[in-house]
């Protein structure tokens, strides 16, 4: 499990993170092959392609994000960054917390923050 500082070294990895995938998107391009016929061109074409990216697991203490690579065949956790617990509630808030789910996209705030740790891209 890669540490924060071990990410902002590894360009190559930072580079390929897709900071617009979601876990509900993930699912929908990697686990439900034919479900998503209202994504448009936004599909996993074959059994070889994969998604980073970042995801908060609301059970985690202390609050962290998780990197995630997912392909159709199977999900690996690749990093844990340790985040500050306001932004993390904020993603869950925001996600709308689903009894059961546990799962969420990073807020837009976290995204910032997390891009400025890891020396990542400015997004707007």
């Amino acid at each position: 499990m890669r540490t924060i500082e071990e990410l902002r070294a590894n360009r190559d990895l930072v580079n390929v993170i897709d900071w617009s995938m979601t876990p509900e998107k993930a699912v929908d391009m990697y686990l439900e092959w034919g479900a998503g016929w209202t994504r448009g061109n936004d599909f996993v074409r074959s059994g070889d392609e994969e998604s980073v990216y970042f995801v908060v697991y609301d059970w985690e203490d202390p609050p962290q994000v998780t990197m995630l690579r997912r392909s159709a065949k199977n999900v690996e956790e690749l990093a844990k960054i340790e985040a500050p617990g306001d932004l993390i509630r904020q993603s869950i808030e925001q996600g709308g917390r689903k009894a059961g789910v546990g799962v969420y996209a990073l807020s837009r705030e976290l995204k910032k923050w997390l891009c400025e740790a890891i020396d990542g891209p400015q997004l707007d």
